[in-house]
C-alpha cells in the first residue's frame, strides 16, 4: 500500500490524499485552498500526474475538501466517484456558488485562471456522483460489496459527526483495514450529534489534527458554554445592540440556529429578528431535508421554518442597517473581505453598544483571526480596500468547535491502537502535539507526519 500527501504544506489547505492499493489507485477528498488563489487554491495534483486513479471519494463537503473536485475529474475521467447522500447535495449548491466567486474574483483580482471550472462542468461533474449511504459496503467498482468477500478493495461510510453527510472512509483489502477519519467530532453538537466510528480492527488510521494545538479549557463542557452564549445575547440586547456572528455556510449557521431554537425554547430569550445568507439559506434548506433521515438532536426541527430567518445577500446587505434586538448569523466563518459578515462587521465596528461573536474556528491571519485578538481603541482594516476602523463594539469567543478536541483524537487512537497512524489536516504545531502524545501513549504504534509530495510505503 502506497500513500501520497496531496497538500501543498503541513496544513489545513487543500486537502487530497492519493492511495495505492491492490493495484488500485483512489484519491480522498479533493479540497480548495481557502488563502491561495489560482493553481495555489489546488492539491498538488502534479504527484499524481502519471497515474490513472480508478476512485474518487468524498469525505464532505466543505470546500477544503471538495472545491476542486471538477478538476480532478476533468483530469480523471474514468474514475467513479462516491460520497454519502447529503455531500452529494451539499456539494452539488456549493460548487456552483464557488463559480460564482471565482468569477467575480477574476474580475476583482485580475486572475485569469479563474474560474478553475465553469457551471457546466460542475453540472457533468454530479451527473456522475454516486450516492452511498452509511456503513453500505461498496467497490470501487461501485457495486454492493458482500460482508464476506475477500478479493478487491471495498469501503464503508461512518457518520463522522462533523456536519450534514460528514464520513469516515473505512477501506479495506488484501486483509487489512484502513479508516481515513475525515473531519470528525466525538462529541455532541447542537444538531450534529458525535461521531460513530469504528472501535477496533484498524490496522492503518489516517487522522485529522485541526484542534491538536488547542487544548479544551478546565472544566469545559458544551451546555455551559450554550448558556454563556444566551446570557451575552440578552446583554448586547440589553445595551440597545445588535450581534454579527460571522459563520461558516454549511454547518456553523446551522447549529447556531438550533442553539437560538433551544434559547427560545427554553425562555432563555424570548423572539428577535433574526439574519442569515443566501448560501446558508440553501444549505438550511438541504438541513431541513435530511432532518428525518440523518443522526441527529432535534429530528423533527424544521429550522426554516421554526425560527423564519431574514435573507440578506450582496445585493441587499447594502440597505441592511444594524438594528437592535437582532443577530446577524452571516458568512464568511472568516470575514474574507467583500462578503456578507466583512461588510457588516465594518458597519458595527466603532459602535460600543454592538457585539461581533465568535463562534468557530478563525484562521489567525482572516480578517475574523486578526479581529478576535484585537483590543479596544485598536485600528484594525478588515478589507485592503477600506480604510482602517477604531475597535470600539463587544468581542466575544465562544468555542463550539464542529472538530474533535485533541484529547478526542488521543483517545480515539489510543483505543484503535492501530500498526500505524498517519496525521494529516493540522498546521505544525497541531500536528506535531497529536504526533508526540500518540508516540508516548503508543509505543508499538509508528506514527508518521507524511511530507508533502512524497510516496510513503505503508
Amino acid at each position: 500500500m502506497k500513500f501520497i500527501n496531496l497538500t501543498r504544506q503541513i496544513e489545513i489547505g487543500a486537502n487530497s490524499y492519493y492511495l495505492e492499493i491492490e493495484d488500485q489507485h483512489l484519491i480522498l477528498d479533493c479540497g480548495m485552498h481557502p488563502k491561495q488563489e489560482g493553481d495555489g487554491a489546488l492539491p498538488n495534483l502534479q504527484a499524481i500526474s502519471d497515474r490513472d486513479v480508478d476512485a474518487i471519494i468524498v469525505s464532505h463537503a466543505h470546500q477544503d475538501h471538495i472545491g476542486t473536485l471538477p478538476v480532478l475529474m476533468r483530469r480523471q475521467p474514468q474514475a467513479r466517484v462516491f460520497m454519502t447522500e447529503a455531500t452529494a447535495e451539499i456539494g452539488n449548491t456549493l460548487l456552483h456558488n464557488s463559480v460564482n466567486v471565482m468569477t467575480r474574483q477574476r474580475e476583482e483580482i485580475g486572475t485569469a485562471m479563474y474560474p478553475l471550472f465553469t457551471h457546466k462542468e460542475a453540472n457533468r461533474a454530479v451527473d456522475v456522483w454516486r450516492s452511498c449511504r452509511f456503513r453500505q459496503r461498496i467497490t470501487l467498482g461501485g457495486e454492493r460489496a458482500p460482508e464476506n468477500e475477500r478479493g478487491g478493495v471495498a469501503f464503508q461510510f461512518f457518520d463522522a459527526g462533523h456536519v450534514l453527510g460528514s464520513a469516515g472512509i473505512l477501506l479495506r483489502a488484501e486483509g487489512r483495514n484502513i479508516f481515513y477519519s475525515g473531519d470528525v467530532n466525538f462529541d455532541d453538537q447542537t444538531i450534529a450529534q458525535g461521531a460513530a466510528f469504528p472501535e477496533e480492527g484498524i490496522d492503518v488510521l489516517i487522522m485529522e489534527t485541526t484542534r491538536g494545538d488547542n487544548p479544551l479549557p478546565e472544566g469545559f463542557t458544551r451546555a455551559a458554554e450554550e448558556r454563556r452564549l444566551a446570557e451575552a445575547i440578552a446583554q448586547a440586547f440589553a445595551r440597545g445592540g445588535c450581534v454579527l456572528m460571522p459563520v461558516f455556510a454549511l454547518g456553523k449557521t446551522q447549529e447556531a440556529l438550533a442553539m437560538i431554537h433551544r434559547f427560545r425554547r427554553e425562555k432563555l430569550l424570548g423572539d428577535f429578528p433574526l439574519y442569515i445568507g443566501g448560501l446558508s439559506m440553501k444549505m438550511t434548506e438541504i438541513y431541513d431535508r435530511f432532518a428525518l433521515k440523518s443522526r441527529r438532536n432535534f429530528p423533527r426541527l424544521q429550522l426554516l421554518e421554526e425560527l423564519e430567518p431574514y435573507v440578506l445577500n450582496g445585493q441587499t446587505i447594502g440597505d441592511a442597517p444594524a438594528k437592535p434586538g437582532r443577530i446577524y448569523a452571516l458568512s464568511s466563518g472568516m470575514m474574507t473581505p467583500k462578503t456578507l459578515s466583512n461588510i457588516f462587521a465594518r458597519r458595527v465596528l466603532e459602535e460600543s453598544k454592538h457585539s461581533i461573536f465568535f463562534v468557530g474556528f478563525a484562521d489567525p491571519q482572516s480578517p475574523a483571526g486578526i479581529l478576535r485578538e484585537a483590543r479596544q481603541g485598536d485600528l484594525v482594516a478588515l478589507d485592503p480596500d477600506e480604510p482602517p476602523q477604531e475597535l470600539r463594539c463587544q468581542i466575544e469567543k465562544f468555542q463550539f468547535s464542529a472538530h474533535a478536541s485533541r484529547e478526542s483524537i488521543v483517545d480515539y487512537v489510543k483505543k484503535l491502537a492501530p500498526k500505524k497512524v498517519v496525521l494529516v489536516h493540522g498546521d505544525v504545531a497541531a500536528v506535531q502535539w497529536v504526533r508526540a502524545q500518540v508516540a508516548a501513549e503508543l509505543p508499538n504504534s509508528e506514527v508518521i507526519v507524511p511530507p508533502p509530495g512524497v510516496e510513503i510505503e505503508l
